[in-house]
C-alpha cells in the first residue's frame, strides 16, 4: 500500500513538471520568432497575461489555446511537446 502512495506521489510531482516544461518550450519557439508575448498572445487570439501563465506553467492550457499557440508559432501542434 506504501508503494502505491508513493507512486501516486511521484506522478502528481512528474505532472506538476509538465506545463512548466511546456512553457519553456513555448517561450523558446517565441524568442527563436523574436516575438514578445504580446504578438505572440495576439497571434494565438488570447489575453498577454494568460501567455504569461502558459510560460510561467502556472496555467494549464486547452487543446484548442494549444492548436492556436502552435498555429501561430508556425509549428505542429505534436512538436510543442518535444523534448519535455
Amino acid at each position: 500500500m506504501n508503494g502505491a502512495v508513493g507512486s501516486t506521489y511521484r506522478v502528481s510531482r512528474r505532472s506538476d513538471l509538465v506545463p512548466k516544461a511546456l512553457g519553456k518550450r513555448i517561450r523558446g519557439l517565441r524568442t527563436e520568432k523574436g516575438w514578445s508575448q504580446e504578438r505572440l498572445a495576439d497571434e494565438a487570439r488570447m489575453h498577454r497575461t494568460y501567455m504569461w501563465g502558459i510560460e510561467q506553467g502556472v496555467r494549464n492550457p486547452s487543446l484548442r489555446h494549444l492548436a492556436r499557440l502552435a498555429e501561430a508559432l508556425g509549428v505542429s501542434l505534436r512538436s510543442l511537446f518535444e523534448e519535455l
